[in-house]
């Protein structure tokens, strides 16, 4: 094993994921291992974005490895301004790239064979994996329903998100794919995503007390020991933290 390896592993067992949010180890009783495709679904405004790059963000940073964050619904500095009244801006470790541009040009250029924006975004992942090699360890992607917005409407949806994530888990990464659901809406999402990751992470809203609170709950997250109950969620000037568990 070369230096640079050996350097990764001592920085992993200083900083795992599950303490990349603070009071996340509430909820994981094992940490989340790569490969990992993982769905963080919610609701508008359940801080889906704010979560994926929070946990990110703290990870990579004290790991020294790299992370990606494809987002198809803003541009890349709109998301960094909308980050930064949680106190997390642009990071070293961290690279954005939006698909804004494409997305223009696709609506200008009128041709019979769209962008294939899988292929697309398969490719990004390559060119950062043969960048970064071992130290690319981590990709968000924002969002799924963005990206089925763009698509042309194929009966055979689910093989092909089958094989994205499968080209995913054969990189060793661990992905954040964001995608909204209705609150308490059931797992067998558009195409059956929920079958076909690793775990589904959920954030919402819960209002049953009189007071509303955020919250997480995680459904699923295989090779991992953790709690399935909802555990209250704060946003500060510091980025996410996780508090015990939601009385509602």
């Amino acid at each position: 094993m070369s230096v640079e390896l050996n350097l990764l592993a001592l920085r992993r067992n200083e900083k795992t994921l599950r303490d990349s949010i603070p009071g996340l180890d509430r909820i994981f009783r094992s940490d989340i291992a790569a490969p990992k495709v993982i769905l963080v679904t919610g609701p508008p405004g359940s801080m889906k974005t704010s979560f994926c790059y929070s946990a990110m963000t703290r990870y990579l940073e004290k790991s020294g490895e790299m992370g990606l964050y494809l987002t198809l619904e803003e541009t890349a500095e709109s998301h960094l301004n909308n980050m930064s009244g949680l106190g997390l801006g642009a990071s070293q470790s961290i690279e954005i790239s939006d698909f804004t541009d494409i997305r223009e040009l696709d609506d200008v250029i009128e041709d019979e064979r769209p962008t294939d924006y899988i292929q697309f975004i398969e490719q990004t992942i390559a060119y950062f994996k043969l960048k970064h090699g071992d130290r690319f360890t981590m990709v968000a992607l924002d969002s799924l329903g963005a990206l089925y917005s763009l698509m042309d409407s194929e009966e055979n949806m689910r093989k092909r998100m089958f094989y994205f994530f499968k080209n995913l888990r054969e990189k060793n990464l661990v992905a954040y794919i964001v995608m909204e659901r209705a609150l308490g809406g059931p797992s067998d999402l558009l195409g059956n995503e929920g079958f076909l990751v690793d775990g589904i992470i959920e954030l919402g809203v819960d209002a049953s007390s009189g007071k509303s609170t955020r919250f997480i709950r995680v459904e699923k997250m295989r090779a991992c020991k953790h709690s399935m109950e909802k555990h209250t969620v704060e946003a500060g000037d510091e980025g996410l933290t996780v508090l015990g568990p939601s009385l509602g």
